[in-house]
């Protein structure tokens, strides 16, 4: 009698199946690394993520994350969004930032990585995209470096190391384009958040009981900048508070980092003026006020979303604009809706002023005439809608996906 055969039967479908799965292995989910330095990129790469996981549910994200993309899902092999002011110019990239580009190298090295995408920042991501591209790695950059405004000559780093830019102002495609990088426009994805996040209309009316008129100060988000240009708002709202002695002032305090400042200024500033300060999103005091007394800066285009007049100040060092900053500088306009706009739609006292008084005489004049405040607000409206779009963070998520062969 033939022995036994104990050998396991293996049907033909499994067969074929094994077969099949050796000729067409499972593709691997896509990993993209991701980086950002400053809280407003923090923002907008969590809605990235968003974004491309409606497209890819089991995506995967790491890299240099805020707490935003944190919250969204990204891996964290840094977080530099507190230490943002360090990232700013060569004396960062000698301590943080060389440290931080070869662990970035080290995770390249060691993972497969999809795609790549970084935000803002140029003094870090350009270096870094260099890394990138010598890894082998797709690079989209996402709110291209401000060139036509200074530093053109870095026009031929971004062209070698982004392999596509996604810009958020109209004009840049198009300057971008001809100077032979692959930009697309997007839209702007700070008017998706504030379309998303409305201000509280009770708040807004709280502050309106603040006085008649109500002029909102913002002086920024960093603890530096605030340092600069708060006193000098205060000073104005003294010479507006002369004029209207029933003003009152809305003081927006972007977070804890920055309330020291605001109560140094406060202490060291005019006294009698009616003044709240508000924490947080500066939305409601935005939308309150008949005058909004703003830090140059991408704020400049929430308040155009809001439609409300405002005057741009800002107090750099007048040594420092003379000996470098005015021969970098290639834009006639340093304010964005004055730039987008392509001429003075609103007061702009930049890069330094020597008094305030000129700065609180405008304030006064916008103040005292309804026609002009109106047609300011019809011009940034127009500007804003302009810039809005809708859907920025989608486009990208496309751009990303498709440069990783999704």
């Amino acid at each position: 009698m033939p022995a036994a055969d104990c050998r396991p039967v293996v049907s033909s479908t499994a067969t074929k199946l094994k077969t099949e799965s050796l000729n067409h292995p499972v593709k691997p989910e896509p990993t993209y690394f991701i980086s950002t330095a400053e809280p407003s990129a923090d923002l907008y790469g969590a809605a990235l993520i968003r974004e491309v996981r409606t497209l890819q549910p089991r995506a995967r994200f790491i890299g240099v994350a805020g707490p935003k993309m944190q919250q969204a899902g990204c891996e964290a092999i840094a977080d530099l969004t507190q230490k943002a002011g360090m990232l700013t110019g060569v004396l960062g990239l000698l301590g943080t930032g060389l440290r931080l580009l070869r662990s970035v190298d080290r995770l390249l090295a060691g993972q497969h990585i999809t795609a790549a995408a970084v935000i803002d920042s140029p003094t870090l991501h350009l270096p870094m995209g260099r890394i990138i591209r010598r890894r082998g790695v797709p690079l989209l950059y996402y709110v291209a470096p401000q060139m036509w405004a200074w530093g053109g000559w870095r026009i031929g780093k971004l062209r070698r190391r982004a392999t596509r830019v996604a810009v958020i102002l109209p004009f840049e495609e198009e300057f971008f384009r001809t100077r032979g990088v692959e930009a697309e426009f997007v839209g702007h994805p700070l008017f998706e958040e504030l379309a998303a996040h409305p201000p509280d209309p009770a708040e807004a009316a709280r502050l309106r009981t603040l006085g008649d008129p109500l002029v909102a100060l913002l002086p920024g988000s960093r603890r530096h900048v605030v340092s600069e240009v708060l006193p000098g708002q205060l000073e104005v709202a003294a010479g507006i508070q002369a004029r209207f002695p029933q003003a009152g002032f809305a003081i927006s305090v972007a977070g804890a980092p920055v309330a020291a400042a605001v109560r140094e200024a406060l202490a060291r500033g005019p006294s009698g003026l009616r003044v709240k300060c508000v924490e947080g999103a500066p939305g409601a005091g935005i939308s309150a006020a008949d005058l909004v007394l703003v830090a140059s800066g991408t704020t400049t285009l929430e308040v155009a979303h809001h439609r409300k007049p405002m005057l741009v100040m800002y107090n750099a060092s007048r040594v420092f604009y003379h000996l470098v900053g005015r021969w970098l500088l290639t834009t006639p306009y340093l304010s964005l809706p004055n730039i987008l706009a392509g001429r003075q739609l609103v007061p702009e006292f930049m890069p330094y002023y020597s008094s305030t008084r000129p700065i609180a005489e405008r304030a006064v004049a916008i103040l005292g005439d309804a026609g002009e405040r109106s047609r300011m607000s019809v011009a940034l409206g127009n500007l804003a809608d302009r810039m809005s779009g809708g859907g920025a963070s989608a486009r990208v998520a496309r751009m990303l996906v498709g440069m990783g062969g999704g």
